[in-house]
């Protein structure tokens, strides 16, 4: 949304925007990802997620005093460093929560964030946006500055209220907490031959490179379509950035929905990988579908389609990848993993940003996307059956 602006008033070239959205951000994100998250391990999530949200917040304000490329390169590296290992800590913190049997629905719920980020985040966007000139600021400058402030608030709430574990949560009575703590520990016991506890096992182990390249497909999706819908939806009709943003939540709204149920079906199946394959096959055609669209009649349709595979994937993958790690090799294996998936980030926006500046169409950015899904929906199915059938029925 910010980008609908400050390219202009500061003359960063759509190609230099690809670059540090992409590169410089996941170069930082890279490098920090299964440090954060060892770190998270040994000092607990209340901690750990707490500098995370704060430290990221801070940088994510700080990108309103943006004035050109390198500005921007800077930042958003940074931006990479504080925010790395939030995700997969917070994918770590709830298998200490929730057995795997129930992991697919509690994911997929978790991760409805990303979807409703999208639904609250786009239109407050908009609307910060007309703060332009507003105490000699630019709208976008007041976006940065607001949204920083979010995180940096959401993490003194999360200091004050996150459990480290079970035994922890003043919510839950003795026996309930004894109930959980029994249950991961009985999970453990039955299928101990299909878990790895050790970091350098796991690293030797086919599985986590293969999981790792199969998230890199998937994530060529989601970062391709969050990147990019604003300017799809924009370059689709003439419309105000608040219409923008307002519009551009639609799809969120579907995914918010869809990939809860998709999550719960997958767990009432106790099958993963059919569920992961799909939702990439139905992304795949809705990316390609977006790329041939070019009103907005038929692109809002085709992105909410899209939408659906993309953000339905994520639940069942990641039940799917803790499956077989468990302590450090947990740690360290699920941030491995989310770590590549997460140079995705580089990959999709740069090349819709060279597709863009190269044809003046979004066409050939989005079919490499969609190329990407349907390449993780067959690495998927390579994953060993007994990765995904092992999983204690509800």
């Amino acid at each position: 949304m910010a980008k609908l602006a400050m390219l202009t008033d500061t003359g960063i070239t759509t190609e230099q925007y690809g670059l540090a959205a992409g590169f410089f951000f996941f170069i930082g994100y890279f490098i920090f990802e299964v440090p954060s998250n060892l770190i998270l391990e040994r000092v607990g999530a209340r901690i750990w997620i707490t500098r995370i949200m704060v430290t990221w917040g801070v940088v994510c304000s700080a990108m309103m005093f943006i004035k050109g490329a390198w500005s921007f390169y800077l930042l958003r590296f940074l931006l990479g460093v504080a925010e790395a290992g939030f995700f997969p800590g917070i994918v770590l913190y709830l298998t200490y929560w929730v057995p795997s049997s129930r992991r697919s629905g509690v994911l997929a719920a978790f991760l409805i964030s990303t979807a409703l980020s999208g639904v609250v985040g786009n239109p407050l966007a908009g609307l910060l946006m007309k703060l332009d000139g507003v105490g000699s600021l630019h709208g976008w400058q007041w976006l940065f500055l607001v949204e920083g402030l979010i995180p940096i608030a959401m993490g003194i709430v999360t200091l004050m209220l996150l459990p480290d574990r079970p035994a922890d949560a003043k919510w839950l009575t003795r026996d309930e907490a004894d109930w959980i703590e029994a249950e991961l520990a009985r999970e453990h016991i039955e299928h101990a031959g299909n878990h790895v506890a050790e970091l350098k096992v796991a690293m030797r182990d086919a599985k986590l490179w293969l999981l790792a390249v199969i998230y890199f497909m998937l994530i060529m999706g989601l970062y391709g379509f969050i990147f990019w819908v604003p300017t799809i939806v924009d370059s689709a009709a003439k419309l105000t950035k608040m219409q923008v943003g307002l519009i551009s939540a639609i799809p969120y709204v579907v995914a918010a929905i869809s990939m809860v149920l998709i999550g719960q079906h997958a767990d009432r199946k106790s099958e993963r990988r059919k569920h992961v394959a799909t939702c990439a096959i139905v992304a795949a055609i809705g990316m390609s579908i977006v790329s041939q669209c070019h009103t907005l009649a038929s692109v809002i349709p085709a992105l909410c389609f899209a939408a659906i595979g993309i953000f339905g994937s994520l639940g069942p993958f990641w039940a799917l990848s803790t499956r077989f790690l468990k302590g450090t090799a947990a740690a360290g294996g699920v941030a491995i993993v989310n770590s590549i998936g997460a140079l995705a980030g580089v990959v999709a926006p740069s090349a819709i940003a060279w597709a863009k500046a190269t044809t003046g169409r979004f066409t050939y950015g989005l079919l490499i996307v969609s190329l990407a899904l349907v390449c993780g929906a067959v690495l998927v199915m390579i994953v060993p059956k007994r990765v995904d059938r092992s999983i204690i029925s509800p």
